[in-house]
């Protein structure tokens, strides 16, 4: 019996590598999805870059609200390499393997920068917060040391909180089959395939998952509240419309963000609804970043001057 049972622990211990079936359902498109994401990924990383560029070479952009553009320009640039990569690999070459400590070393980067976003675009919207609830105050309370904390203490925060999921996650054997359908290693597929007790880790992400997720998300919001309470105070259209145009840009990239995130992750889990999970997959994993730096460029003044600049 003992036997038997050390047998079947063995046999558990067997899958070495996952599946990712992507979008292997639709053979025909495979070489447009690669050109597709192909330009996606070239605009996304050159798009954060030159931002990251025009803020440390312009003096003007040598601000707080610039400093964590640039932070998240970076965050961006790494968040969509953890996953554009090795999808226009699979779509290129038809290989959609990929072993099980690669599928975790892929989730845990991913978790860990989507959790870092959530705690910069907090840090962002209280840098706005400051702006126009508190002008007088603002340069005392946003100085460079407490923009640094708060950078970092972001960074931090996003990549140790999900040190914990993985080290329950790593605990993991997978025993049955072995293929998980989205494009990236994801926390849900990934779970189902496993064939030990997950009734703790499910417990502890979603404590983990309130941290990251909920806690700065509220404190965005708390924000904005603040924020639009005091522009519709000003008296002038003019001072409003000026107000407004300082965190406008800001607004919308949380608003795509938490938008698709929510929309992912409260869909119902149901094979109909499989296909649309992963087409809002592809917005908060691979158009958010592609996005957030023509917003930010193209409705931002300070942000065309220096890029005329660069131009000229």
């Amino acid at each position: 019996m003992h036997l038997i049972v050390k047998a079947e622990e063995h046999n558990r211990t067997v899958i070495t590598e996952f599946i990712l079936l992507g979008f292997g359902n639709l053979p025909i498109l495979q070489l447009l999805l690669f050109l597709v994401f192909l330009v996606i990924y070239i605009v996304t990383i050159s798009g954060n870059i030159l931002i990251i560029a025009l803020i440390v070479a312009d003096q003007h952009l040598h601000t707080p609200m610039y400093f964590f553009l640039g932070n998240l320009s970076c965050l961006e640039t790494c968040y969509t390499s953890t996953v554009l990569p090795r999808l226009l690999t699979s779509l290129l070459t038809g290989d959609r393997t990929i072993s099980v400590s690669g599928c975790f070393a892929q989730f845990y980067c991913f978790v860990s920068l989507a959790a870092t976003e959530c705690y910069l675009l907090a840090a962002m919207s209280y840098d706005r917060y400051l702006a126009i609830c508190k002008p007088l105050r603002y340069a005392a309370l946003m100085n460079g040391r407490f923009c640094l904390q708060l950078a970092a203490g972001s960074w931090i925060s996003g990549f140790l909180i999900c040190v914990i999921m993985m080290c329950f996650m790593s605990q993991l054997t997978f025993c049955g089959p072995n293929e998980i359908d989205h494009f990236f290693c994801d926390y849900s597929p990934m779970l189902q395939l496993s064939c030990s007790d997950t009734s703790m880790i499910t417990l502890v992400s979603f404590i983990l998952a309130f941290l990251d997720s909920p806690c700065p998300f509220l404190l965005t919001v708390t924000s904005y509240v603040c924020i639009i309470a005091t522009i519709l105070r000003i008296p002038s259209t003019t001072g409003r419309q000026k107000a407004f145009s300082t965190c406008s840009s800001h607004l919308i990239v949380v608003t795509v963000f938490y938008g698709t995130i929510i929309t992912v992750y409260l869909l119902p889990k149901t094979n109909t609804l499989k296909t649309l999970n992963k087409v809002f997959s592809v917005f908060y994993t691979v158009l958010t970043p592609m996005l957030n730096p023509l917003i930010y460029s193209l409705r931002n003044k300070e942000v065309k001057e220096a890029l005329r600049k660069v131009i000229r």
